[in-house]
């Protein structure tokens, strides 16, 4: 017996909410501060813009997807037909497709457009530092900080 609009509904489904559940946790904003940096002491250096690029940084690897994906996958797949042999080789296809296909969409929805700004400190030292777009525009003289807090870092424009 096969039923096949019930795994393809299946795999569209479990898709979109992949899709939704990692793309709600790919942020990386600079005007979002994380719990474990409050109330803790960062170092501030003063710099100059030098320049500003758009890139690209790419999405993440973690696993998740590839699982999630997988699973769908084996039950798709396992569902494509009521022979016990034929559904137990269409259930591992399909969990081998849906491991990469879940993967490449965490990949996909984890993906994030961000700036990378060149700065010169005051003593002559140039740092770049890649960050996610936040509120503010960054232009090339623009004095700005360099906020460091543990390995993480952030340029945000200086105040006036």
């Amino acid at each position: 017996m096969r039923i096949p609009n019930f795994s393809t509904s299946l795999v569209s489904a479990s898709v979109l909410a992949l899709t939704i559940a990692l793309g709600a946790c790919a942020t990386s904003d600079p005007d979002m501060i994380s719990r474990d940096s409050a109330q803790t002491m960062s170092q501030v250096q003063d710099g100059v813009v030098l320049s500003v690029r758009r890139v690209t940084v790419d999405g993440s690897q973690s696993g998740v997807g590839a699982v999630v994906g997988g699973v769908v996958g084996a039950i798709g797949g396992a569902a494509g037909s009521g022979i016990q042999r034929e559904s137990q080789v269409l259930g591992v296809l399909g969990a081998v497709a849906g491991a990469a296909a879940g993967n490449a969409a965490e990949r996909l929805v984890t993906k994030e457009e961000a700036i990378e700004i060149l700065v010169q400190l005051k003593g002559g030292e140039r740092r770049a530092i890649v960050q996610a777009k936040g509120a503010q525009i960054f232009e090339p003289g623009d004095p700005v900080i360099i906020v460091t807090t543990g390995n993480k870092v952030r340029v945000t424009k200086a105040p006036k």
